[in-house]
C-alpha cells in the first residue's frame, strides 16, 4: 500500500468521524486505563479517546508516515504515537483497551486477528472495533471488477480485490468463543448525503483506491481512475444530491474479572 493522503482522506472528515464517536460511546471508562488505538491516522481521534476516557496511557499506532506527521500536534502527557505495521506490532504489557476504528478491514484472517488482539488484553479488558462492511456497494464492486479487466489486470499482476470482513453474527460468535463475558455488536447504516454521485469517487480515492494506486504506475492509475469514474456513474446514475448509504459493523466486548 502507498502512504495515505491525509488531505484526500479528510475531505469527508465529519462523515468518517461518526462511527468513531459511536464506537467510543460503547467503551466503559475505568481507572488508569492503558489503551492502544490501532490505525490511529492523524491522531486527532486518538486524542479525543484519551481525554474522554481519562486514560493513564494511550498509544496510537499507524503505518502511514503522512498521517502520523500530523499526530505531533495532538501528543500530550500519557498520549504518544508510533509508526508500525499492525501485523508486526504488539504491546509491551497487557492493555485495558484495544480500540480500532476503520483499520482492521485491511488485514486478512479476522478469526486469527481477533484472537491475537484478545491476547493483548488484561483482565476485564475491552475490545472495541469498527470495520466497514460496504464491500457489496458499487463503489467497491466496480473497483474490483475493473482490476480483473485489461489493461489493468496485467498491470496488477493478477492481484484481485476483496474484503475479509465477516458477517455480524460471525463476529458475535468469535467474541463469545474468545471468552468475552459481555458484548455489543451491530450493523449500522450511515446515511452520508454527498453533493453528487460523482463525489463517491472522491471518497474512495481517500481509502479503497489507495490499494490499487500503489500497484499501478501513475499513468496507468490515471487510466484506471477515469474508467472507474465512468463505470461507477453508469451504475449509480448522475444524482444531485446523492445518499451514500454506508454499512459498518461496530463490535465491543469485555472480558471477565
Amino acid at each position: 500500500m502507498p502512504d495515505w493522503n491525509p488531505a484526500q482522506y479528510e475531505r469527508f472528515k465529519a462523515e468518517r468521524a461518526l462511527p468513531f464517536h459511536d464506537l467510543l460511546a460503547l467503551v466503559e471508562p475505568g481507572q488508569d486505563m492503558r489503551a492502544v488505538d490501532l490505525g490511529c491516522g492523524t491522531g486527532e481521534p486518538t486524542a479525543v479517546l484519551h481525554k474522554r476516557l481519562g486514560c493513564q496511557e494511550t498509544l496510537g499506532v499507524d503505518r502511514s508516515a503522512a498521517m502520523l506527521a500530523r499526530s505531533a500536534a495532538f501528543a500530550a502527557p500519557g498520549l504518544s504515537f508510533v509508526q508500525a505495521d499492525m501485523v508486526d506490532w504488539h504491546p509491551p504489557a497487557p492493555l485495558d483497551l484495544v480500540f480500532s476504528n476503520a483499520a482492521l478491514h485491511w488485514l486478512p484472517e479476522h478469526p486469527l486477528l481477533l484472537a491475537k488482539l484478545h491476547g493483548w488484553l488484561a483482565r476485564e479488558g475491552q475490545l472495541a472495533v469498527q470495520v466497514p462492511a460496504n464491500h457489496d456497494h458499487a463503489s467497491h464492486t466496480v473497483a474490483w471488477e475493473l482490476a480483473e479487466q485489461p489493461p489493468f489486470a496485467a498491470a496488477l499482476g493478477g492481484w484481485r480485490g476483496g474484503s475479509p470482513v465477516l458477517k455480524p453474527e460471525a463476529y458475535s460468535q468469535l467474541l463469545f468463543d474468545l471468552g468475552f463475558e459481555r458484548q455489543h455488536l451491530r450493523l449500522q447504516v450511515y446515511s452520508h448525503v454527498l453533493p453528487s454521485s460523482s463525489d463517491v469517487v472522491e471518497w474512495v480515492k481517500g481509502s479503497l483506491l489507495t490499494d490499487i494506486e500503489a500497484r499501478l504506475s501513475p499513468e496507468m492509475f490515471a487510466k484506471y481512475l477515469a474508467r472507474y469514474r465512468q463505470v461507477l456513474l453508469e451504475r449509480l446514475g448522475e444524482r444531485r444530491p446523492y445518499q451514500f448509504a454506508f454499512k459498518r459493523i461496530l463490535m465491543w466486548g469485555r472480558l471477565p474479572t
